[in-house]
């Protein structure tokens, strides 16, 4: 308003923050709507010409209340008289993808208060430089787009309009598109559970009318449909309560096939007090908002479990220019002050979101507070860094879920997804099976809904990721996401088996131990297994991530031992196989190349998370090299614990572990554990011995009695085939007299039935005159001169070291002194 009580229009410019003057009228107008076409060329107004107090004392009867003009603005010129009636018209232009060039067309909706929506067309005619004016050709074409609605929303952003039609004791959502092309056309049809009876039309994102907003508020339906980029569809409507001091609202995910409605009992207070529920989109999340209440954050993606919701009360649900106005989402995370006239961008804070999950007690905010921060804020190294601390310092808080699990399973889902078309349906975002737990002071249902009817053809962007989803739910159900379930029980099947072979291959090369695989596969394997095999060996290290310049370049850090860990290489071949048949099931399009590199790239992230995990938990603890010896300090227990921990998760999921894990796993337990609970670690299989460590240990204690009560109880647990391989690295009495008698058992063995002939006397090292070790060793010399030698590649074991090893050993035993 001028100060010669004129009106003035302007348009706002957010990158000068200047006003650029379009019109005025010389009278004080109640403007209701405005719009200006793609060029600036057009304007479109409607107002109200006087009031009803005003009609009544002039006695305007015969004069329309309300008026809908078409202005000409550049040059100012001529205005058209669009509609001139007595209900109240909103005026919406429409607008031409970017980089379209400007057209000799303009199209512009009317919608009306008597529920009907109609586009007008206006073909103008350019004049000299970029003047252009209305082309004379009468009334302009116009055509219905919808009629009978009773409530409306305008998609600025994507040019689609929303409405709903009263159908019987329900309602039907429809949505509109308008095309570049000059055409629209109907897309989209959805029933809903929705009493629309009686009701006044409601507009959303048409403008703001303070004055016929509170009139109407009270007998429309408060309800808004959001959108997301994954082809999310839903659909928020706040319900009226029989309760005093009781909200309730829906929300109906229209691409899952479901919706959930909410009941929140609230605090005492004042009925002024209670305003309607305003609903937020923020893409990835809606938002159910209540001025000094609740903030309810609901997810898009995955809104099956309420875990993943995040229901803020208090001061964590404050945001302070928004407190008891009504409020508006006119497009994705922005946010109109209806009353101040304030246009607001929201987001979740980082740094909010750290400290809540830091402070909260419940495992449901945890959890939500852990997804949101994975999944939705952006990955960057200092975050997963915060998160690492909180995950290690929380492992023993957590009790329905395990938070080294949800940090790799939803990091690998963030860090894949994006990299292929529909993988997020495909790859798990989550390590739970369900939720049964409840969200405090918020009660749900959930009721399955029809999905919605497309109708379309060649379409892209949000309508293609629609249809995905809503044909994933069809076809697929809740089913569609790869799951461990099925990985674990094939590999306890094969772990007897794998664990008989793996004892075999510690002699030889992986090359040799696949042909020997392949000689007993009539036997014992199958198609499948080979497969396995065979990806076993393809993926022996995953040299993306774990090359030798790897190991070089953290080595300072973790020290990480470059070893081969044949049944982690096998489980990963395994779950390579599975992986890969799941992908080739529902990504056939996409090429076997493409998902062979897909799922490789999945395997090497898994790796690297959980070395990711030990890089921080290492750094944080400051811990060096690890050396054997029994004086591990109380950062080195913590580290321990944090990687019984990473195992524990690793087996829940049936997760391959990097290379080098178990070894240095079992040499902090050496540092950090009493020799019976380290013993008991071994014998449970908590920790493993693998050949590294113990050779390492071997060489590096010296023989003290404590690390000789080590060493040997250690010696006593190996395997067959690891004991034969890493015995010889402890040169002691106790160890020889372990060779020999599994030397002496081994030949007894293979002799078998045989009977040796005439014993070849031989001269020994040591004259003895004990006749029983003599026969036997005479005997151990005949046996091996027949060809029956266990130990080819250990030429120091024959006859002879038995000799000398039973004449040390029981020396030891008299207590005399052996020269």
């Amino acid at each position: 308003q001028g100060n010669q009580r004129n009106t003035h229009i302007g348009l706002y410019d957010l990158q000068t923050k200047q006003n650029e003057h379009l019109y005025v009228f010389e009278k004080n107008l109640h403007i209701i709507s405005c719009s200006i076409n793609n060029e600036r060329t057009l304007l479109a107004v409607s107002f109200c010409q006087y009031t009803e107090e005003e009609r009544a004392s002039q006695l305007l009867q015969s004069v329309s209340k309300y008026l809908t003009l078409l202005i000409e603005i550049h040059p100012i010129n001529n205005v058209r008289v669009l509609k001139a009636v007595d209900s109240c018209v909103r005026v919406q232009f429409l607008y031409p993808v970017e980089g379209r060039n400007a057209s000799r067309e303009s199209r512009l909706l009317l919608v009306s208060e008597d529920k009907y929506i109609e586009q007008f067309d206006i073909h103008v005619v350019a004049e000299e430089e970029h003047k252009v004016v209305i082309q004379k050709s009468g009334q302009l074409p116009r055509a219905k787009v919808a009629d009978d609605l009773v409530w409306a929303q305008w998609d600025m952003m994507e040019q689609r309009l929303f409405y709903i039609v009263p159908k019987e004791s329900k309602s039907t959502l429809r949505c509109v598109q308008f095309c570049p092309d000059e055409n629209f056309n109907s897309i989209m049809e959805s029933n809903l559970d929705i009493a629309v009876n009686d009701t006044q039309l409601k507009l959303v994102n048409f403008g703001y009318d303070y004055c016929q907003d509170q009139d109407v508020a009270s007998k429309s339906l408060n309800l808004q449909v959001f959108t997301s980029k994954a082809g999310g569809l839903c659909v928020c409507c706040s319900l009226v309560s029989d309760t005093p001091h009781e909200i309730i609202y829906s929300i109906y995910f229209l691409h899952k096939g479901y919706n959930k409605t909410f009941t929140v009992s609230l605090e005492r207070t004042e009925s002024h007090q209670l305003k309607e529920v305003a609903f937020m989109n923020l893409d990835y999340y809606v938002a159910a908002y209540l001025p000094g209440q609740f903030l309810h954050l609901l997810n898009i993606q995955h809104p099956d479990m309420l875990c993943y919701s995040l229901f803020l009360t208090g001061e964590d649900a404050k945001m302070d220019p928004l407190q008891n106005c009504p409020i508006r989402c006119p497009w994705v995370s922005a946010v109109l002050d209806c009353g101040a006239g304030s246009l607001y961008n929201v987001s979740i804070s980082d740094s909010a979101l750290l400290q809540f999950l830091q402070r909260s007690k419940r495992d449901c905010e945890r959890l939500a507070a852990l997804h949101c921060a994975l999944l939705y804020l952006q990955h960057t190294e200092n975050l997963e860094m915060q998160i690492i601390q909180w995950i290690s310092e929380n492992l023993s808080t957590c009790h329905s879920f395990n938070p080294i699990q949800e940090f790799i399973i939803a990091s690998l889902y963030c860090r894949m997804c994006p990299e292929t078309q529909n993988l997020d349906k495909l790859l798990p975002y989550t390590s739970l099976h369900d939720w049964t737990g409840d969200v405090p002071g918020v009660l749900c249902t959930t009721d399955i809904i029809s999905l919605p009817v497309l109708e379309f053809q060649n379409s892209r962007g949000f309508w293609e990721k629609l249809n995905s989803n809503l044909e994933s739910v069809k076809y697929a159900g809740p089913h569609l996401h790869y799951h461990s379930n099925m990985l674990r029980r094939q590999w306890h099947n094969l772990s007897e088996e794998v664990r008989s072979i793996l004892f075999g291959l510690l002699f030889c090369s992986f090359g040799y131990f696949y042909l020997f695989t392949n000689q007993r596969e009539e036997r014992r394997t199958t198609a499948y297994l080979r497969n396995i095999f065979e990806n076993a060996k393809k993926y022996v290290l995953v040299s993306i991530i774990f090359t030798p310049s790897y190991f070089a370049q953290y080595a300072r850090l973790v020290p990480l031992f470059e070893e081969e860990d044949y049944q982690q290489q096998l489980l990963m071949g395994l779950m390579v196989a599975q992986l890969k048949d799941h992908l080739m099931r529902h990504l056939q399009y996409v090429g076997k190349q493409k998902i062979d590199q897909v799922v490789l790239d999945y395997v090497a992230n898994l790796l690297n998370l959980v070395h990711r995990i030990m890089k921080e938990v290492w750094r944080r603890y400051q811990l060096h090299s690890c050396i054997f010896c029994f004086r591990g300090s109380a950062g080195e227990f913590a580290v321990f614990h944090i990687m019984s921990r990473i195992l524990e998760a690793a087996n829940g999921m049936c997760m391959p572990l990097p290379p080098g894990f178990h070894t240095l796993h079992l040499g902090l337990g050496v540092r950090c554990l009493p020799l019976h609970t380290l013993l008991h670690y071994i014998d449970n299989g908590i920790l493993q011995l693998t050949e590294t460590c113990v050779r390492k240990l071997l060489k590096d204690l010296d023989d003290t009695e404590q690390n000789e009560k080590l060493k040997f109880s250690i010696v006593m647990r190996l395997p067959e085939a690891l004991g034969q391989k890493v015995r010889q690295y402890w040169n002691h009495p106790i160890n020889a007299n372990l060779i020999a008698r599994k030397y002496v058992k081994l030949l007894l063995e293979k002799l078998g039935n045989k009977q040796c002939s005439r014993p070849i006397p031989e001269r020994l090292s040591v004259p003895v005159e004990f006749l029983p070790l003599n026969y036997l060793t005479n005997m151990l010399a005949e046996i091996e001169n027949q060809g029956v030698h266990p130990y080819e590649n250990r030429d120091h074991v024959n006859a002879r070291f038995v000799e000398e090893t039973a004449l040390k050993h029981t020396m030891a035993l008299l207590g005399l002194k052996y020269s």
